[in-house]
């Protein structure tokens, strides 16, 4: 229960999980029907970067902030635009004060007929998410687990969604457990979409991680990793990843397209990498490094 998004708010794993979250939105919204979110873990909504906290550790500089102002090719740009319109949406006067988390980014991109459902167990994180989100009819928050949403909460009533799971890997066993609540949400909703995140670090069960997923014999699942800096000298996070089940069949390229991109603008090291490759689905194997 000590976990604090605040201090990594806007930092490179949340660009990637965020960019893609974004695009899973935008694809929900090619068919004029409703969708619903479902953010399982889903923090305060909105940060703002100046804080105490957030300067305490300015991950967001090494992240949002690099890739804001970087050249980005005309591919790219396209790709995070719903991304970029959010951020510079909260920063009207330039620069990057207000970063979205993901119920709140969500919504700026909604519909008229869209819902976020958005589950936040820890009590002030909890206050601070439904004071956010007070008298909008269109989202539903909810102080519960979000491990629990992954039965309780599905299907949607609009039988169209995204499921995004986002722990922040604070206890031993995550990753089994990250499994797990696939396997029980796919059993209620198996024509969701679904993007769960994980840390990449050192001794980080990756390998196994994956293997578990496989397991499942979910038909489609993507996955997209990108690691920042090597993690020989740090017990701290050096990279993301990002499992996505039933992906747009667009999202594959898009990710070839953006991954390089990001590696090149968020890269720390000469080590960093990225991958992105299908755990089962239309094409096994793995990307560039």
């Amino acid at each position: 229960m000590n976990y604090r998004h605040i201090y990594h708010a806007g930092n490179f794993a949340d660009v990637l999980k965020h960019a893609v979250l974004a695009r899973l939105v935008r694809y929900q919204q090619n068919k004029d029907k409703a969708f619903r979110v479902l953010d399982t873990h889903a923090g305060i909504g909105l940060y703002d970067l100046s804080s105490e906290e957030a300067q305490k550790t300015g991950e967001w500089v090494d992240g949002i902030g690099r890739l804001m102002e970087a050249e980005l090719p005309a591919d790219v740009a396209a790709i995070l635009e719903p991304y970029f319109t959010a951020i510079r949406e909260l920063n009207p006067n330039g620069g990057i004060k207000l970063y979205p988390g993901s119920p709140k980014l969500s919504r700026m991109l909604f519909r008229p007929q869209d819902r976020l459902s958005a589950m936040e167990l820890h009590p002030d994180d909890y206050n601070r998410l439904h004071n956010l989100f007070e008298g909008d009819f269109q989202v539903r928050v909810t102080e519960l687990d979000g491990w629990l949403a992954l039965g309780a909460h599905l299907p949607p009533k609009e039988k169209r969604g995204i499921v995004l799971v986002d722990p922040p890997f604070e206890e031993a066993g995550e990753y089994e457990r990250l499994v797990k609540g696939l396997a029980t949400a796919y059993r209620r909703f198996s024509g969701g979409t679904y993007c769960l995140w994980y840390p990449i670090k050192k001794g980080a069960p990756i390998k196994s991680f994956h293997e578990e997923l496989q397991a499942l014999e979910i038909p489609k699942m993507l996955c997209a990793e990108l690691s920042v800096k090597s993690d020989r000298e740090t017990t701290g996070l050096s990279g993301t990843g990002l499992i996505i089940v039933n992906p747009p069949f667009t999202l594959k390229d898009e990710l070839h397209a953006l991954l390089p991109v990001l590696k090149t603008v968020l890269g720390q090291d000469r080590f960093a990498s990225q991958r992105a490759f299908w755990l089962r689905g239309e094409e096994r194997g793995h990307g560039e490094e």
